[in-house]
């Protein structure tokens, strides 16, 4: 088992938590105590990075799930970046994919909207 390492960093859209590790039932509420301690502004986004991620279970797609709520409260944008195959592949059997912003790296999910005239 590799336990769960969440690193934190800001980045110009809003927080970004680089997830390293397994995000199984023994390790998910740890995202979930980091998520309490994060201030998300309206417009911001919150980027979860989980190219280091080694495993995730039905619980870790939950406290995945508590993340994109915790952005939709405060009226904030969600989004993963480099997911793991295995993962990519759950998300869309259970249909996240269609929630979720997936993008192939963290450059791409934090780079700023185009704004519009």
């Amino acid at each position: 088992m590799s336990p769960l390492k969440i690193t934190a960093q800001d980045a110009a859209t809003g927080p970004v938590l680089e997830i390293a590790g397994e995000l199984d039932h023994v390790h998910a509420n740890t995202l979930r105590e980091v998520l309490t301690t994060l201030t998300l502004r309206p417009g911001q986004r919150l980027v979860l990075v989980l190219a280091a991620m080694e495993f995730c279970d039905s619980s870790g797609i939950t406290a995945l799930i508590a993340a994109y709520r915790h952005a939709q409260a405060a009226h904030a944008d969600f989004a993963l970046a480099a997911v793991p195959a295995p993962t990519r592949r759950i998300l869309r059997i259970v249909g996240l994919d269609q929630t979720f912003r997936l993008h192939p790296d963290s450059d791409t999910a934090t780079r700023p909207r185009p704004t519009t005239t």
